[in-house]
């Protein structure tokens, strides 16, 4: 599924128009983003959590020439799922 996709399902669901649901689908990505930027973590009760992790500077290789490359430390969005979307996932 698609973001427009997204948004008709959420829509027809909803009883909303398209435009009034693709507002508040943008405004929610924006504000997720927004807090992930300023280092927060966004709970979704019954969703789950987004949050952003550290990863630490580490040696990889370059597949194709074989050479060590020093991968520098980054920071990562993860989203780890809720008990109740992962119960709904395993039906």
């Amino acid at each position: 599924m698609n973001k427009a996709e997204l948004i008709n399902a959420a829509a027809e669901k909803a009883g909303l128009s398209k435009k009034d649901t693709e507002t508040a689908i943008n405004a929610a990505i924006e504000v997720i983003s927004d807090c992930l930027a300023e280092g927060d973590k966004v709970q979704l009760v019954g969703f789950g959590a987004f949050e952003v992790k550290s990863r630490a500077e580490r040696i990889g290789r370059n597949p194709k020439t074989k050479e060590s490359i020093k991968i520098p430390a980054s920071k990562v969005p993860v989203f780890k799922p809720g008990k109740a979307l992962k119960d709904i996932v395993a039906k």
